[in-house]
């Protein structure tokens, strides 16, 4: 688990990289996370040489967004963390009190985070499909929260079974037999459990409301029996404060100091003020929810005893009238029988005089 609380709805600004390769930004970004009041600011941690090739395209959306000319690792390149400055951030978010968090793209990025003291990791999506690098993810033996863009069903089931032999075993399995062989096991497979969170995404920057496909969330709570959470690409806060209302525990949402600012993420992100307001309203859903448990709460006894009717004499009664139907009726008086036992006194003694109006006493 990332929190104590499982009821916590935990909050990772997505920082990514908005900051633009430049200090203060990267600063600025840290300070409208913890004034938010996110649980955690994510960045990013990569080397551009080793994560995508000279000729790798672009998506769509970072062409949209970024100098089409430019190649992807033209443009990751410019958007590196140095070591120094990932430690500058975490100090300057451990200072405003909130986590410093940062995903690894590549083997030696996950070490260098590892050694930075990094309280759980996040498998981006583009991983999930990574075999040997889940794996690494895995042995370092910190909470995983992965994140399922772009992926079936079965290729989860397929990054989870990696995941749990890394959890379970010395070295790298000889391949995928080894894998499913381990996954059948029951005690393996229970490793995850507190471990590990899955969170729905669909890897499209910004993310149209209409494949957004929400429910897909519930499909993997279910099928996997593991704590969901929603990675929101889509502009606005409709669908994160939606997504907490239908369960989710994790929420991950981009922002930026300025959207109108050059970059592949800027676009789909929220500004600080929007981030703040966003925050707000899933603690208010947080909080609104509850628990599953129907009863009268604190606040409404008082009205209960207002608003409820109980069984009065509909006329005068003499006492030893044996009382019919049409002898009793209901109205708020604020004491006697509830109304639902008006029927139980059909065919009772009265046991003195009544006026009209009063409650009836058994």
């Amino acid at each position: 688990m990332i929190h104590p609380d499982p009821d916590h709805v935990y909050i990772i600004a997505e920082a990514g990289v908005n900051h633009n390769g430049e200090r203060d930004l990267a600063f600025a970004l840290v300070e409208a996370a913890a004034d938010a009041g996110a649980d955690a600011v994510k960045f990013q941690t990569f080397n551009a040489n080793k994560l995508v090739a000279e000729s790798a395209p672009k998506a769509a959306y970072q062409n949209r967004n970024t100098d089409a000319n430019e190649s992807q690792l033209t443009m990751l390149q410019k958007l590196e963390l140095s070591p120094d400055m990932h430690k500058e951030l975490q100090s300057h978010a451990n200072a405003l009190g909130v986590e410093f968090i940062s995903t690894a793209f590549d083997a030696g990025s996950l070490g260098f985070l590892v050694d930075l003291g990094i309280p759980f990791f996040k498998i981006p999506s583009g991983e999930l499909a990574n075999g040997p690098l889940l794996w690494r993810f895995a042995k370092t033996g910190k909470p995983l929260v992965v994140s399922t863009g772009m992926a079936t069903l079965s290729e989860v089931e397929l990054g989870l079974a990696i995941i749990a032999h890394g959890l379970t075993a010395q070295a790298e399995p000889a391949g995928l037999e080894e894998v499913w062989r381990n996954w059948s096991d029951t005690a393996v497979r229970a490793t995850l459990d507190g471990h590990i969170s899955l969170l729905h995404c669909t890897s499209q920057y910004p993310t149209p409301m209409a494949e957004v496909n929400l429910r897909a969330m519930d499909t993997l709570g279910d099928a996997f029996g593991l704590p969901v959470g929603y990675s929101d690409h889509t502009e606005g806060d409709l669908v994160a404060i939606t997504a907490v209302a239908r369960g989710a525990k994790i929420i991950e949402k981009h922002f930026t100091t300025d959207r109108t600012l050059a970059g592949p993420d800027h676009l789909a992100s929220l500004e600080p003020v929007e981030l703040k307001n966003m925050i707000e309203k899933i603690r208010g859903v947080q909080q609104v929810l509850g628990t599953a448990r129907k009863a009268p709460l604190p606040c409404e006894w008082d009205t209960r005893q207002a608003a409820r009717q109980q069984v009065v004499a509909a006329h005068d009664i003499p006492a030893g009238h044996i009382l019919t139907r049409q002898d009793l009726t209901t109205a708020r008086c604020g004491h006697g029988l509830p109304a639902v036992e008006l029927w139980d006194m059909i065919g009772q003694t009265a046991a003195r005089d009544y006026q009209s109006g009063q409650a009836i006493e058994k």
